[in-house]
């Protein structure tokens, strides 16, 4: 049986260190436009694995900035490093192997007409450090 791992926490720690500049979470509260910038991490409840040991997690990264061309830009430096810097990485809990883009970066509609988001979805192969 694949033995999972908390992606977003692993994604959260790691973008926390990556992108110092910006507040990185999985959960949005009321102070959003006190936190800019942000990247939103979240697990979608889909993927698969293969049994043994590899996972597949599809993940959604949002990027939440004042305008739309900041937004569009943090996504963009988000997608350069989820698709080469996190491809073949490890750290103590875990192995990312490849890693791909579903959705590209791309302007997502958002309630709130005082900043701006964008976002992709990502698939990432995974397995515990063994």
């Amino acid at each position: 049986m694949t033995a999972l791992v908390d992606i977003e926490l692993e994604l959260i720690t790691r973008a926390t260190a990556r992108f110092p500049q910006a507040v990185v979470r999985d959960e949005l509260d009321n102070r959003l436009l006190e936190e800019l910038p942000t990247i939103q991490i979240n697990q979608i409840p889909a993927g698969d694995d293969d049994g043994m040991r590899l996972a597949r997690m599809l993940v959604d990264i949002d990027t939440y900035h004042r305008t739309r061309a900041d937004a569009i830009a943090l996504a963009n430096e988000v997608h350069a490093w989820v698709t080469r810097e996190l491809r073949g990485s490890s750290s103590p809990s875990m192995v990312i192997g490849r890693t791909g883009a579903i959705t590209l970066p791309t302007i997502r509609p958002y309630e709130n007409l005082a900043l701006r988001r964008a976002g992709a979805t990502y698939e990432l192969f995974c397995h515990p450090v063994s």
